[in-house]
């Protein structure tokens, strides 16, 4: 019998923090952000990216600060060579939420989850590009099944899905540079979102009293402000539900984001499920199955060798 000392032990367990901090994120990722971006329809995605950096800026800065001093900023920016590397993944981090954004105002969000799920099986190839890591049998399966699945629905429509493409590929490239040059996440996103303040505010002042915050009334000036939680606080989260459980966990909870993305699209806002999306998203969920047994069973086998090393 599980009594009430039980269950508080449980709530304190590091994995079951980690479990409910992560699949936090992901259901915001997943069913918030697209249904909060959904309600700025109306409002170009370019404003609506500047004051989700402006936003962001103040809600971040003001947390790193208070906890962590100014020098926090100083020593994420380190060298010439690291603010040119947070350039680069500012361009990129940017050009992700700006496409995101777009697919959701005008209602793709179809193709937006298409490219979250691509996503794991693009950075499988990024690392063997540019980290020089081996794909197993299975992995190769697994990314030709993949291709193929994107191949038919360009071969269906006569059309390249660029937005799932270009989500995936910039994603993949953000998340790889990212790791290369081992920048703490908040942090790091209070110097990208930093970086972009210059055009962001000038972008806002430009647009004046046209602009959505001062003429679409006080409800769109309290939801454009609420960018800056909205982008905060799963990544918070995130890096909670990292720091507490295995990768291969993390690797599974993710796909949560893309599946709320299809489930929204479809059940909420409409969109069209056809045959050529039934094949695609079948042969990507084929692709990750796959992928994630290989990732299950590498991860099972480190753990009996370490196990026998000890």
């Amino acid at each position: 019998m599980t009594t009430l000392s039980d269950a508080s032990a449980d709530r304190h367990n590091p994995t079951f923090t980690g479990l409910a901090a992560a699949t936090g994120a992901f259901l915001l990722w997943g069913l918030v952000a697209p249904v909060y971006f959904k309600l700025l329809t109306g409002i170009g995605a370019v404003e609506i990216v500047s004051h989700r950096v402006v936003w962001t800026v103040l809600l971040v800065g003001a947390f790193v600060l208070a906890a962590r001093g100014p020098m926090a900023v100083v020593r994420a920016i380190g060298t010439w060579r690291r603010l040119g590397i947070l350039a680069v993944t500012t361009a990129l981090v940017s050009s992700n939420w700006l496409i995101f954004i777009y697919a959701t105002l005008s209602g793709q969000m179809l193709q937006s989850s298409l490219g979250y799920y691509i996503n794991p099986l693009v950075n499988v190839l990024l690392g063997v590009v540019f980290l020089h890591e081996r794909l197993s049998r299975q992995q190769m399966v697994a990314v030709a099944v993949a291709a193929t699945g994107v191949l038919s629905l360009v071969l269906w429509y006569g059309v390249v899905p660029w937005i799932a493409l270009a989500l995936a590929v910039t994603f993949g490239i953000y998340a790889l540079v990212r790791k290369k040059a081992a920048i703490e996440p908040v942090t790091g996103l209070l110097v990208e979102t930093g970086l972009l303040i210059p055009p962001a505010l000038g972008y806002l002042l430009w647009l004046g009293p046209e602009g959505a915050f001062v003429g679409g009334g006080m409800g769109t000036a309290v939801l454009l402000a609420l960018a800056g939680p909205i982008t905060a606080v799963p990544l918070v989260l995130f890096m909670v539900g990292a720091a507490r459980l295995k990768l291969s966990t993390i690797g599974l909870l993710q796909y949560i984001g893309p599946t709320g993305q299809l489930l929204l699209g479809v059940l909420v806002y409409g969109e069209t499920f056809t045959a050529a999306h039934a094949v695609a998203f079948g042969c990507i969920w084929v692709a990750l199955m796959l992928y994630s047994h290989d990732a299950f069973a590498t991860h099972r086998a480190a753990v009996r060798t370490a196990a026998a090393g000890d």
